[in-house]
């Protein structure tokens, strides 16, 4: 029943999120491994939408840790837990909460050694920033830790990049580049769990910064992003962009939104205005930026479908079922072309 509502909603959401974005841009898929242990170690700019993308976008079946908040709402929670999701506690949630992770990372040695797949976001939380932070060492003791109670395991780190266009924008555009596998086993040294800890993130840190798009988080992060944004960068082509912060040699991005986006979208939300106005209310309690995208995509994949095959079926009874069933298509079909040809630009 689990395996099966997986299955279940990866579709659901890999569909959903072909509708939501422009583009899904994917490099390095075949890096990850198709067999054995896997620990995906992914940067974290963009809330719920980062492992929703890595899930959808990889052969593996895969479990995730996230933050102990989603799951306060014991239905969630219950819903959460089918779909191999687990919380991860910090300091924030309460100290004696912390407690808690022993057991949690005792479930990540078992799914490791199960030859499974699990994906940590390393960074320790989420920021919307084009920049790589330091990396918590909370993955390597689930690595070390797994590595000491199974010694015969082989577990291999995959980095992955996520880039988004602008994650605060509809349509979206994001682009997740698969580094190359890391073999924990040659970093783990009992005599010396310290420096273990260090290569190990160093390791995994120097990747993270080639697979998306990295701007040194110092004094001058400011003046580089806003002169990428003022030359429209497209963000999604990672290793260019890095390559042009590099060598301080900016370049304007000259593709021109289409001329008839205006009429798109008047259509677009004259069809769609009660579950747009319906987003509207809920994004005003979005206190953190970086769940905005979150909240609309799921307000895009849930309550847009409902109300277009709700008022199909109402216009069916007015006139035909033709006529409703041509609508629903309709709208479908509207929201998929505004997705796919509209031009998503920087902050």
């Amino acid at each position: 029943m689990q395996t099966l509502l997986y299955y279940f909603f990866k579709v659901y959401v890999s569909t959903g999120l072909f509708f939501y974005n422009k583009r899904i841009k994917v490099v390095g898929a075949n890096n990850v491994p198709k067999k054995g242990a896997v620990l995906f170690l992914a940067n974290h700019p963009n809330g719920l939408i980062d492992p929703l993308l890595i899930a959808t976008n990889t052969k593996r079946k895969t479990h995730f840790l996230v933050r102990a908040a989603v799951f306060n709402n014991k239905i969630v929670a219950s819903f959460f837990n089918q779909l191999g999701m687990m919380p991860i506690y910090r300091i924030r949630d309460g100290v004696k909460q912390l407690s808690k992770n022993e057991a949690i990372f005792n479930k990540c040695f078992k799914i490791l050694n199960q030859q499974k797949s699990l994906l940590i976001f390393p960074e320790g939380s989420h920021l919307k920033k084009r920049t790589i932070r330091p990396l918590s060492k909370g993955f390597t003791r689930i690595v070390f830790g797994a590595l000491e109670k199974h010694p015969d395991l082989k577990i291999q780190l995959v980095p992955v990049g996520i880039t988004y266009q602008n994650s605060s924008k509809y349509p979206g555009k994001v682009a997740i580049y698969y580094g190359n596998p890391i073999l924990a086993n040659d970093f783990y040294n009992k005599e010396n769990l310290n420096e273990s800890v260090k290569n190990i993130k160093d390791s995994v840190s120097k990747q993270l910064q080639e697979l998306s798009v990295h701007i040194p988080n110092d004094e001058n992060y400011d003046e580089i992003e806003n002169t990428l944004n003022k030359l429209n960068t497209d963000y999604t082509e990672v290793t260019k962009v890095n390559h042009s912060i590099l060598k301080n040699d900016f370049k304007a991005n000259t593709s021109k939104p289409k001329n008839f986006a205006s009429v798109l979208k008047i259509a677009l939300l004259i069809n769609s205005i009660i579950p747009y106005s319906l987003w509207k209310l809920f994004s005003k309690k979005v206190s953190e930026i970086e769940f905005i995208d979150t909240f609309r995509f799921g307000v895009c994949s849930v309550l847009f479908p409902l109300f277009y095959f709700l008022q199909g079926y109402i216009i069916s009874i007015i006139t035909n079922t033709s006529t409703g069933i041509i609508y629903t298509a309709t709208s479908f079909l509207l929201a998929l072309v505004y997705s796919k040809t509209i031009t998503t630009l920087p902050e």
